[in-house]
């Protein structure tokens, strides 16, 4: 479990089976599969942000916060979101402390934060 600071407000995320059925729920697609398009993070720490998609970030922020606090009357996404005070994209750690909840929690067999999809193999 992690905490991050969004939106004016302090999150408890947790990267848990919970969380794939909640983004499956939410948004009909898997979460995992979305995580690894987001790669491209990587860049973050030198000012790149071209890889980031911001929307796809704070979907899988919901279903992690939503894991993280279960209850039967969180609010749907978007009533989440408008919950949220202005979201600063230039602070970086909100984006990678998501990133890393969900590599981390994800991905602990693997020895590291990179899935194994996207691992280079060694030639």
């Amino acid at each position: 479990m992690r905490k991050v600071k969004l939106g004016g407000k302090e999150l408890e995320l947790r990267a848990s089976p919970l969380a794939l059925l909640f983004y499956r729920q939410a948004f009909g697609k898997d979460l995992i599969a979305d995580l690894v398009s987001l790669q491209s993070l990587q860049g973050l720490a030198k000012g790149d942000f071209s890889g980031l998609d911001t929307v796809l970030l704070l979907q899988i922020a919901y279903a992690m916060h939503r894991a993280a606090k279960p209850s039967s009357n969180f609010p749907v996404f978007e009533q989440w979101l408008g919950e949220l005070e202005n979201i600063d994209f230039g602070d970086t750690d909100w984006i990678l402390g998501v990133a890393e909840e969900a590599m981390e929690g994800f991905f602990r067999s693997a020895g590291s934060a990179t899935p194994p999809a996207t691992k280079s193999k060694k030639k």
